[in-house]
């Protein structure tokens, strides 16, 4: 038997960190994230840079008060980063005051801009760029973010975030009763009509967070639902290549309660092969991150660990 309550744990706290976030922004209580331009010196590079990483990425502008060029480049990345309105958070570092973080980044001359994604550094450009290469190479980052990792960005600043909302009418459609059928579906075994469920959600409000889950855990019982554990575990040890063999193990591993097994496992093939089966196991998972949460301590460590086998 396949036992199922790791992933309604998982579920559960997932929810709940969504529902302190919805109730951080009702009280103006802004988390971490909802900043989009911070300054960052020694002591808060682990926190502010390294592990926001985890979450969004994050740009780093190296500059000094000396530097002409910097008075132009600065203000203009400010700038892009609330027009992009959380997809990436603008780190601004001080080279006089911050001589070992200029160093440990290898900058030779200022301005120049970096960016850090699941703990990785990644040189984007040095000196004044012109607006719309900084933009194109933004693009960029953002997108190699989300397909590489599933790093999809951070909530804007909260009082924004609230003001957009009390202008933008409610989404239409009977999306409670909706998600408590799906529910439902999901808890009598009906897994079928579960995903069918979530993915009417999601095709009228694409963002919602309760479907999104939803989704990743019934497609998850899915794939599990008719697997004989002991010969998935069995062929996956016999065949350590054998990608697709891993991969239904790793989704067992998940299901079983053994996460940080599940990550580990995907990780490795991602470090062993090249090519689609190098992809099959990355997006796999991506997916299982879904079921888990970013927020979790085992995400943030599993998409580091990703970052590294990658680059």
């Amino acid at each position: 038997m396949v036992d199922l309550a790791a992933v309604k744990a998982a579920g559960e706290a997932k929810q709940k960190a969504e529902q302190s976030r919805a109730e951080a922004a009702r009280t103006g209580r802004a988390p971490a994230a909802g900043r989009l331009v911070v300054d960052v010196d020694e002591a808060g590079f682990q926190q502010e840079i390294l592990q926001r990483s985890t979450e969004v990425p994050v740009v780093i502008d190296f500059w000094a008060e000396w530097c002409e060029p910097c008075k132009q480049l600065s203000p203009l990345l400010e700038r892009l980063a609330e027009e992009y309105a959380g997809k990436f958070v603008l780190a601004k570092i001080d080279v006089d005051s911050n001589q070992a973080l200029f160093q440990q980044f290898g900058v030779q001359g200022i301005p120049a801009v970096f960016a850090v994604v699941a703990g990785q550094p990644i040189p984007l450009f040095q000196g004044a760029a012109p607006e719309a290469q900084i933009r194109q190479v933004l693009d960029q980052l953002v997108q190699a973010a989300e397909q590489q990792f599933g790093i999809v960005g951070a909530p804007v600043d909260p009082a924004e975030q609230g003001a957009a909302e009390a202008e933008a009418p409610a989404p239409a459609g009977p999306y409670d009763a909706l998600l408590e059928a799906a529910t439902q579906a999901l808890d009598s075994g009906d897994l079928g009509g579960a995903i069918q469920a979530y993915k009417n959600v999601l095709s009228d409000d694409p963002a919602n967070a309760e479907a999104k889950l939803g989704l990743a855990q019934a497609e998850l019982l899915h794939r599990v639902q008719d697997l004989d554990p002991q010969a998935v575990r069995k062929e996956a040890a016999d065949s350590p290549g054998d990608v697709q063999a891993q991969i239904r193990a790793a989704d067992l591993d998940l299901v079983g309660g053994h996460v940080e097994d599940a990550f580990g496992r995907l990780v490795d093939v991602v470090k062993r092969t090249a090519g689609d089966d190098r992809e099959a196991a990355r997006l796999r998972l991506l997916e299982l991150f879904e079921v888990i949460g970013a927020d979790d301590p085992r995400v943030v460590s599993a998409r580091t660990a990703l970052a590294r086998v990658l680059f």
